[in-house]
């Protein structure tokens, strides 16, 4: 059996088909609903994320100050003090942390002994997305 091919010049040649505009235009609204519908639920996530690092920070420093407290009967006055060993720490069994960590938004965790949201004890906290201390985004070892 032999199969026989059209030459190049016969017959009509259809020129190739391409997309119209209405059909560029649906699929682009079809892309900027899903957009719209993904994109605000993606930005809650990682602001999610932060927050939730930051309280994890939160938690390891908080440790950090505890077991301090435990080897030499008192706070330290700064955050520095969990790293190197300050003068009137007798019993420094550190260093507490390897680092002092900053805050997901790039700020250094804020320490206060005594603290004003825990007078028996001491605050720790983030200043926030907003960088302001003293605002409703703080995060701090007095928050859930």
């Amino acid at each position: 059996m032999k199969i026989q091919l059209p030459s190049p010049n016969s017959g009509p040649r259809t020129p190739p088909r391409a997309f119209t505009l209405i059909e560029i235009l649906l699929v682009m609204t079809i892309i900027a609903i899903l957009a719209a519908i993904v994109i605000p639920k993606m930005v809650g996530r990682s602001e999610q994320a932060r927050q939730t690092a930051a309280h994890a920070d939160l938690s390891s420093i908080k440790t950090a100050l505890d077991a301090y407290e435990v080897d030499n009967g008192f706070y330290p006055k700064s955050l520095q003090d969990l790293i190197q060993q300050p003068s009137n720490a007798r019993n420094w069994h550190g260093p507490y942390l390897d680092n002092l960590p900053q805050d997901p938004w790039g700020n250094p965790y804020i320490y206060a002994y005594p603290g004003r949201h825990n007078p028996n004890g001491f605050d720790i906290y983030s200043i926030g997305p907003d960088s302001k201390a003293g605002t409703d985004d703080d995060i701090g070892n007095w928050t859930k």
